[in-house]
């Protein structure tokens, strides 16, 4: 059966599965039977944006279940597709460096129109019916058309091959429904033990910065290592960048231009790129023609120029995404599973009773608009009121195990466990037979010898009894 992942990013970088599905066939109604059962076990929450192939199946079950997201195709999928469609010209060599030249160096839709052009008229491919619907389609795929939405760094459906590749591991083609679901949960437990090694690294190590400026040590506050790792790459590559000229287009708004070299093409050729950065004195926001930011969350090498050029101390908190943020707290995370132990951590246990006591309260209040209604405002209030004096709560203190257990009902109480069905081990069965004296003898010699306790007055008296046995 065709496995279906959703996967997305953690605030480590990492891949994370957000749900599967396994179904029959790969058709529209399929899809759209998929995706609203996935939404449905996803609390309602839809996706902003959605990376796959060039299904088209699957695209119109987008369009038709979540209408408001970005729908972006992979660029690597399509691109692989070049010696196919285009491996019959003459010119195939420059025609596929200029195809991929267009696709990755325009850094805006008007230069990616005019490559384009270019593109085609040199090499005459106005009949090429794949090229044309490729750039029909160029908002779905061209990254100068994508670069305004927030991917969170992804491109490609890589992440989604690697989580097929990762499975491969735990299920196969034989594998039963009963065993997929168990080898899905061990799958799953080792992605969280990875996550949360790498929540625990995030408070018990720290990086160096490289930079004086005061605004490193915010993101270093604030970001995970994975995370602050990739900004510090923006402060060490801005090596490769120039400073070439700033002029105030506005009151209190300058307009920095900025030269990068950059390697481009199989050579690896040194190309020189102009970017622009729009600085505001008085906010001190920045905006890049790269768009960095807005589609992976990280400050591109450019504003961070302008930046220590400023000398800044604090950059505004909106550069510093919660995305990152190493104190992030995700929903999905106080969900039971089998393969998290529940028990194991006080916050966890404190959510539970906190859970029967909301609970028994909306029992209470369903039956009457009125009485919901006070209700949700009563818990408004108190989480205004525990933002306000977080520090100073009562309740930021462990609770006792005790009492949690005398106020969750026995229900809510985890089934004691019993002894385990006693089973065969592997290997040759225990011996019940009776043992002669020589063999204890024996097995106590050897034992004695083995930890360098052997004498000569045992070896003596082996020797003197095996001789005087008779058998």
């Amino acid at each position: 059966m065709p496995f279906a992942p959703f996967v997305g990013v953690n605030h480590h970088g990492q891949s994370i599965l957000l749900g599967c599905g396994l179904i029959l066939r790969e058709d529209t109604d399929s899809f759209v039977w998929l995706f609203k059962t996935w939404v449905a076990c996803m609390s309602g929450c839809s996706p902003n944006a959605i990376i796959t192939d060039q299904c088209r199946a699957m695209q119109n079950a987008i369009s038709i279940v979540f209408p408001n997201a970005r729908h972006r195709w992979c660029l690597w999928h399509l691109l692989k597709k070049v010696p196919e469609k285009l491996k019959g010209y003459d010119d195939y060599e420059p025609i596929k460096w200029d195809v991929l030249s267009v696709a990755y160096d325009s850094l805006t839709k008007e230069e990616f129109e005019k490559n384009w052009g270019n593109l085609i008229n040199k090499y005459h491919l106005e009949a090429n019916e794949w090229l044309s619907g490729l750039y029909d389609e160029r908002h779905r795929w061209a990254p100068a058309f994508v670069k305004d939405v927030f991917w969170a760094g992804m491109s490609t459906t890589q992440r989604s091959e690697s989580m097929n590749a990762y499975f491969d591991g735990y299920v196969h083609s034989n594998t039963t429904l009963k065993e997929f679901v168990e080898q899905y949960e061990n799958a799953l437990r080792k992605k969280v033990e990875k996550e949360d090694e790498e929540d625990a690294h995030c408070f018990n190590k720290q990086i160096k910065n490289v930079s004086p400026y005061g605004f490193e040590d915010q993101f270093q506050d604030a970001y995970t290592l994975a995370k602050y790792k990739d900004f510090q790459a923006r402060v060490t590559g801005k090596i490769a960048c120039n400073f070439t000229s700033m002029k105030v287009v506005d009151d209190g708004i300058s307009k920095v231009e900025i030269e990068e070299d950059i390697k481009v093409g199989e050579k690896g050729i040194l190309k020189t790129v102009t970017f622009h950065v729009c600085y505001n004195e008085e906010s001190k926001e920045s905006n890049c023609t790269c768009r960095l930011f807005e589609s992976k969350g990280i400050v591109c090498k450019h504003i961070v120029m302008v930046w220590s050029r400023k000398k800044l101390n604090e950059v505004p908190e909106k550069y510093i995404l919660q995305r990152w943020s190493k104190n992030v707290r995700r929903s999905h995370t106080m969900v039971k599973v089998s393969y998290a132990n529940w028990e194991s951590k006080p916050e966890w246990r404190r959510y539970d009773y906190m859970l029967v006591a909301f609970r028994k309260a909306a029992e209470k209040a369903m039956d009457s608009e009125a009485k919901s209604k006070r209700v949700v405002a009563k818990l408004q209030e108190a989480e205004v009121e525990n933002e306000v004096c977080e520090e100073e709560c009562l309740g930021d203190r462990p609770m006792s195990i005790d009492i949690v257990d005398e106020i969750i009902s026995s229900e809510e109480k985890k089934i004691p466990v019993g002894d385990p069905i006693k089973r065969r081990r592997k290997g040759r069965p225990p011996v019940n037979r009776k043992q002669p004296r020589i063999e204890k003898i024996i097995r106590k010699i050897k034992q004695s010898s083995k930890n360098g306790k052997a004498s000569r007055g045992n070896a003596k008296s082996m020797t003197v009894y095996l001789s005087t046995c008779n058998y």
